[in-house]
């Protein structure tokens, strides 16, 4: 309960905790970056990790230029531990996905969540890999599917690698050029829920839209 309630927090005051961090750290703010991302997007086990408003929160504080942290290298450096931390997921998933056919469950999967995932990606085809980077909680369970599933390496990883460039860039620019608003400075936890509420709408409006279909 105390680890969830410092989670909660710390996503909460994220702003803070980074400048703190580049305060105390300074360029290794870097190496924290990127083990947050990927863990986020690499350990299956972790999916609870800020990593929008992560991507947000070092886009502010590095406009601030009160610190040695520069945007130019975050980006490419978060990319980079997107793409690495998606990769260990897939093979991971690769590895154990007959597994999981043959056991039924491993962890909290179970051997339909990898035939009603085949069936969506068999039907919206690789994009579907750059729509999850978007989503919390989804990205981190997407690459593991994708390579206990049926979608090749190929098609999985040029997805991966458009969905890393727009995911980072997109959210770490957006915070770049209007985290450090005075409103949206006062404002940060307000910020993260809106963040955080946008990137599981599409996940909301799935479920309903299904139960709805159920219920004709």
């Amino acid at each position: 309960m105390e680890l969830i309630k410092q989670l909660i927090d710390f996503l909460l005051h994220l702003d803070g905790y980074l400048d703190m961090w580049a305060n105390e750290y300074g360029v290794l703010l870097y190496a924290i970056l990127f083990l947050i991302v990927f863990t986020e997007t690499g350990l299956i086990v972790m999916p609870l990790l800020p990593g929008d408003s992560l991507l947000f929160a070092a886009g502010a504080l590095a406009a601030r230029q009160t610190n040695d942290l520069e945007v130019w290298i975050i980006i490419p450096l978060l990319i980079t531990a997107a793409l690495m931390g998606d990769n260990v997921n897939y093979f991971v998933g690769k590895t154990l996905g007959n597994q999981i056919k043959m056991r039924e469950r491993i962890l909290f999967f179970k051997r339909e969540y990898i035939t009603e995932t085949e069936k969506f990606y068999a039907k919206h085809g690789g994009r579907t890999v750059i729509l999850a980077r978007f989503i919390p909680i989804v990205r981190t369970i997407a690459p593991f599917v994708a390579g206990a599933g049926s979608m090749n390496y190929g098609t999985y990883i040029r997805n991966c690698i458009a969905g890393a460039i727009l995911w980072v860039v997109s959210i770490t620019l957006l915070g770049y050029f209007f985290g450090n608003i005075p409103f949206v400075q006062k404002n940060f936890e307000l910020v993260v829920f809106g963040i955080v509420g946008l990137s599981i709408m599409p996940v909301i409006a799935g479920m309903l839209k299904r139960r709805f279909q159920k219920a004709l």
